[in-house]
């Protein structure tokens, strides 16, 4: 199917962390090809422009009473709308350093976040996909490939969304809803210093979050259940398929060490849009 034909069905965008990265490329570029009626953003951020038809709900996506408030709000909103509806799970955050870094609270928030949220959003809003049809694209990573130490909460957090959105793809055949799992690699951004890394060591091998989002849209547009974005990422995914599961650790290991800031003891976190994988 022809992108912009595709873009174009859809009615209605609810979306996780829009106010940055990733999250703002794809609103942006669905409402420059299509004309979604509504789009409807969570996240602890309002965005910093304006776009027809976006209305915020400030949530952070950590706090499940919270998200259930928002939720139910936004599912009152969709009520006015009777075409398709794209689900965007986006937001998410990851922290360099050895676990649990002397803080467990960040690592449990980050599982909160990264998965808890994703799941609870998903099933609340099934029922309106299953009424209006549509499409759910989750956003993994692909650190969610392998065992990643020094990141080991946001790559494992990764390997459940890759797994689970593989599992709900085949789940929503039936029911003619979508369901895809994007799985980007570095993509230009903060993420990198905020979480503790070297930005400048991860720059050659950065795409764009315009990029990735037209990856992410044709891959969804072509009924695909996973697209690892970017020809550098494809490559280290499946050089990766090739190695024993055992081998994969110390490997992952010594490229991470490599990409720490000079300052070790310095830990860093990144809460809100993932922007980098």
């Amino acid at each position: 199917m022809n992108l912009n034909a595709f873009i174009s069905r859809i009615d209605a965008v609810v979306i996780t962390g829009a106010s940055s990265g990733i999250g703002i490329a794809f609103i942006r570029t669905i409402a420059r090809v299509g004309n979604p009626r509504l789009i409807c953003n969570l996240s602890r951020t309002k965005p910093a422009f304006f776009l027809k038809g976006l209305e915020h709900f400030e949530c952070d996506l950590a706090d499940s009473k919270q998200l259930k408030v928002r939720a139910e709000a936004i599912i009152e909103r969709l009520a006015s709308v009777s075409g398709p509806l794209l689900l965007i799970n986006n937001s998410g955050f990851g922290g360099y350093g050895e676990f649990p870094m002397n803080q467990g609270d960040l690592q449990t928030a980050m599982i909160d976040v990264n998965v808890r949220a994703m799941v609870d959003l998903t099933a609340r809003l099934m029922p309106v996909l299953r009424e209006k049809g549509g499409w759910i694209l989750n956003m993994a990573s692909i650190a969610g490939f392998q065992p990643t130490p020094y990141l080991a909460t946001y790559g494992a957090s990764k390997a459940f969304v890759l797994n689970w959105s593989l599992a709900l793809h085949e789940e929503c055949k039936d029911a003619g809803i979508g369901v895809l799992c994007v799985c980007p690699g570095p993509t230009q951004s903060n993420f990198f210093e905020r979480a503790g890394m070297d930005p400048g060591k991860m720059a050659k091998s950065a795409q764009t979050a315009e990029a990735v989002v037209n990856e992410s849209l044709l891959a969804l547009a072509k009924g695909r259940s996973m697209v690892v974005t970017g020809w550098r990422n494809r490559c280290m995914v499946w050089l990766g398929s090739l190695l024993p599961l055992r081998w994969k650790g110390p490997i992952t290991a010594y490229i991470l060490k490599k990409t720490r800031m000079e300052h070790k003891n310095d830990i860093k976190s990144l809460r809100g849009n993932t922007s980098s994988h």
